[in-house]
């Protein structure tokens, strides 16, 4: 029988929470600031594609 890999399990969690507590802090910002939906879109694709850059470069190390 396979071992669990919870060392990819807690990354996982990890990772959902950065991003949850990402996404929250735009909110907020984008509350704070007054800024429309589109706004808010756009920011919110950004910090997608960075996490997607990060992920890449953790995975080569």
């Amino acid at each position: 029988m396979a071992k669990k890999n919870y060392q990819y399990e807690k990354r996982q969690k990890e990772l959902a929470k950065k991003k949850k507590k990402e996404e929250k802090r735009l909110k907020k910002l984008n509350r704070t600031l007054g800024t429309d939906e589109e706004n808010s879109e756009i920011i919110s694709e950004d910090v997608e594609n960075a996490e997607n850059e990060a992920e890449i470069t953790d995975d080569d190390i």
